[in-house]
């Protein structure tokens, strides 16, 4: 007796330190999933094409599309010949690799590709902080520092897609005379504010810092002036703070803090005088957001 076909969909999140790989129906039903390090690209490509024609063995599967959410910069403009390319990127052996173009040769199905953090908005809006808003803004503080944007229900995207980790900051060499490690602009956000920066300036991980340790004010600050930055310009909804670093605890309460002594009531809301709790936050969906956001984009193909 055959087996029922299991119509499902894949969600690809390429980070820049891990690749994460689910074939799935919906968020509580996950057929197969992937989890490994972000190697060099012919090689973890490979890997990804290798389990999802296994499972297709092992499963009766119809797989009706694939969302990729990855690491950038991108090429998104879909007349470009080099679309779906990870361009510029910090990591020089994925530059200008053909990432989209890998997959389409390998499969049928159709595929569509976007940022990591533009897949993490998506997740978040369809199953966690983001249900019902129109206008809010996703940042991923991890290895890299990016960020999506929502704006009247649809993703920003313009010439290329925003690049919020390298927004220029205030940065005052006598609080803190580290030059930031940005190889293309030294002390942008990026550069000042993700976790390499952290182990790099003060010698220890971010994750072995301990909680109340001048590093964590310092990345308060940084990351409280992205806030008020997001704020004047996208005037958004809610501003949803993801990767690993911002989840250090204590971490949250701080950056709210310094956003209300910066942004100084120029903006009168309840949402950033009576209720930053509701506006700063965390993701619902923790490190799985990317993941299932690019499930999320596989769901938009028609």
């Amino acid at each position: 007796m055959e087996k029922d076909i299991i119509n499902c969909h894949i969600g690809l999140e390429t980070g820049g330190t891990n690749i994460n790989c689910i074939i799935a129906t919906s968020p509580k039903n996950i057929i197969s999933e992937l989890h490994i390090p972000t190697g060099p690209p012919v090689s973890t490509t490979s890997t990804i094409i290798n389990f999802i024609q296994s499972a297709s063995q092992k499963y009766p599967l119809h797989i009706q599309s694939m969302g990729i959410g990855s690491f950038g910069p991108l090429d998104l403009g879909k007349n470009s010949p080099s679309y779906g390319s990870i361009a510029m990127t910090p990591k020089l052996d994925w530059r200008n690799f053909p990432l989209l173009k890998t997959f389409s040769a390998a499969f049928a199905f159709p595929i569509l590709i976007d940022t990591d953090v533009n897949a993490a908005l998506l997740g978040e809006l369809h199953w966690g902080s983001g249900i019902g808003l129109t206008d809010f803004v996703y940042v991923t503080i991890g290895t890299g520092i990016g960020g999506g944007v929502l704006a009247n229900g649809q993703l920003i995207h313009g010439t290329l897609h925003p690049e919020i980790g390298h927004m220029f900051l205030k940065h005052d060499l006598n609080i803190d005379p580290f030059a930031g490690i940005c190889p293309y602009h030294t002390d942008c956000l990026e550069g000042l504010a993700n976790g390499p920066s952290i182990a790099k300036r003060w010698g220890i991980p971010a994750e072995n810092l301990p909680e109340h340790h001048p590093g964590w004010s310092l990345e308060a600050d940084y990351l409280a002036q992205m806030c008020v930055n997001l704020t004047l310009i996208f005037s958004p909804q809610k501003i949803i703070l993801g990767g690993g670093v911002s989840q250090h605890h204590g971490l949250l309460p701080m950056i709210r803090n310094k956003f209300r002594e910066k942004l100084n009531n120029y903006i009168f809301s309840p949402l950033f005088n009576e209720n930053l709790e509701s506006y700063i936050v965390s993701p619902k969906l923790g490190q799985k957001a990317g993941v299932l956001g690019a499930l999320a984009l596989a769901k938009t193909i028609k």
